[in-house]
């Protein structure tokens, strides 16, 4: 490959014999692995850090950058969401009036 160079291809082989290690480890063992209860406890809290990792900074952030205006339509929707959630609990509902906020803030007002 052209501007490829020896460096480049070890580390993607490095890497790759790494990931194949590491997602196989449990195969390689002949003993049941069982995760401690700590563990198991703390894989209850993942799918919500994940989903904060990825929302909140599509929330606060515009191409890198804070926001620095309250004239933003995300906050509205997602304080409206939110309110919606805390009183209802119902996620489709939470969903549907967060965008019933956010898409005439977004289309009408340009915000």
């Amino acid at each position: 490959m052209e501007g490829t160079d020896a460096w480049t291809l070890l580390a993607v082989a490095l890497m790759t014999l790494n990931t194949v290690v590491t997602r196989s480890f449990f195969f390689i063992s002949s003993k049941k692995w069982t995760l401690p209860a700590w563990a198991r406890r703390s894989l209850v809290y993942a799918p919500i850090a994940a989903l904060a990792a990825v929302v909140v900074p599509e929330v606060v952030m515009t191409q890198g950058q804070l926001i620095t205006t309250w004239q933003d339509a995300r906050l509205f929707a997602v304080a409206a969401g939110a309110s919606w959630y805390y009183l209802r609990k119902g996620l489709l509902g939470t969903l549907v009036c967060g965008m019933a906020v956010y898409l005439p803030l977004r289309l009408g007002l340009g915000w």
